[in-house]
């Protein structure tokens, strides 16, 4: 296989789970920084149900502030299951707009789209009681970025 082809295969995944004792953990991949977020999203959700089947008519605005990556990530997923918990709320897709560096540290910009829950329509698969910080990092490859997560079921 050639350099080339492992690129791509690198990102023919956006995410990938792994096994941990009494949680599930997954790897997002994106070429940028956003779409590492993005999948992140879509692998939290697909734990929750089949994203295949939930429409996008409702959209929500995400705007998150942290001082670095790693709690950045954590806030933007708190911030999607806290929506998804309290306005019973499923996502499907997710446009991360922007993630920039600012003079306290990042700022993500970000638009979810999704549907209200209907348990007799969308497939009931694991409940994500919470995001956690343990082994959670965002790293730069030479390929693009890796997100790495443990969700507590």
């Amino acid at each position: 296989m050639e350099k080339k082809d492992l690129k791509e295969k690198y990102y023919e995944d956006k995410y990938r789970y792994f096994d941990v004792t009494a949680d599930i953990g997954f790897y997002s991949f994106g070429k940028t920084i956003e779409e590492g977020f993005e999948n992140s999203g879509l692998a939290m959700f697909n734990v929750v149900t089949n994203t295949e089947k939930v429409s996008t008519d409702i959209t929500k605005k995400i705007a998150i502030k942290s001082e670095d990556l790693v709690s950045l990530l954590y806030l933007f997923l708190e911030e999607l299951l806290f929506l998804h918990e309290v306005d019973f709320l499923l996502f499907s897709e997710f446009k991360v707009k922007s993630i920039r560096k600012s003079n306290e540290g990042y700022e993500l910009i970000s638009e979810v789209k999704g549907e209200e829950i209907d348990w007799s329509k969308h497939e009931r698969r694991s409940e994500v009681k919470a995001i956690t910080f343990h082994l959670m990092e965002v790293k730069k490859k030479k390929e693009g970025y890796e997100l790495r997560v443990i969700l507590d079921l």
